[in-house]
């Protein structure tokens, strides 16, 4: 009997001991985190407190340990100043990334000057073959719409003779064919020679950033 009390207080004892040691480990942990705050008014008076009024919400702040040193500094709400500062920056940023990414590879395809001026020589010549083909088939497509003009003007409403048959639609659609198909054609070699100018004037930039890059006078 005496071994079941002594054993009841021991373990008694030993609980309470439990939860004294909790008690005072949540003590500590709230202690440390326990916040002070350091902050300024619009006039540069100092403030300090366990929390920050509304009124000041936005204003930056310092986080102090229990020993008064700065742990964190908190952004207060930024100015449209500084939004747009930041937005220039990063744009500068991303313009140099970009830079340096370009260098990178234009130093890592060409060995030499020539190298890149026989790339562009043969992009150009690319484009010039293109014309060329294209320039070919726009010749004989205007032959073909002539042709079909000059059949077309025997039927209304091409013709002038009043009493002419309308004009077929079989031969209606091939004009119109004919000519929608001129017309792509014709847009295409200005594109070709736009593409042709682009090239020119972008090979000659890697070139002048290639010399630069390797020093070449």
């Amino acid at each position: 009997m005496l071994t079941l009390v002594y054993w009841h207080i021991l373990l008694m004892r030993k609980l309470i001991f439990a939860v004294a040691l909790l008690a005072l480990a949540s003590t500590a942990m709230a202690r440390d985190e326990q916040k002070v705050f350091k902050w300024e008014d619009e006039e540069g008076n100092v403030y300090y407190g366990d929390s920050v009024p509304q009124i000041f919400a936005e204003r930056p702040k310092e986080v102090l340990n229990e020993h008064g040193v700065t742990v964190a500094e908190l952004e207060g709400r930024k100015t449209e100043e500084q939004l747009e500062q930041e937005r220039i920056d990063k744009e500068r940023r991303d313009r140099q990334e970009q830079q340096l990414a370009a260098d990178r590879a234009l130093l890592a395809t060409y060995l030499s000057v020539e190298e890149i001026e026989m790339h562009r020589d043969r992009r150009v010549e690319l484009f010039q073959a293109q014309s060329r083909v294209t320039e070919l088939y726009l010749r004989n497509l205007e032959h073909r719409l002539q042709e079909l003009r000059n059949e077309a003007s025997r039927y209304q409403p091409y013709s002038e003779d009043a009493s002419a048959p309308m004009i077929a639609e079989d031969l209606a659609e091939e004009l119109r064919k004919t000519k929608d198909t001129i017309e792509r054609h014709q847009r295409n070699l200005r594109k070709y020679d736009i593409d042709e100018k682009q090239i020119i004037e972008r090979f000659g930039g890697d070139i002048a950033r290639f010399r630069e890059l390797r020093g070449i006078n």
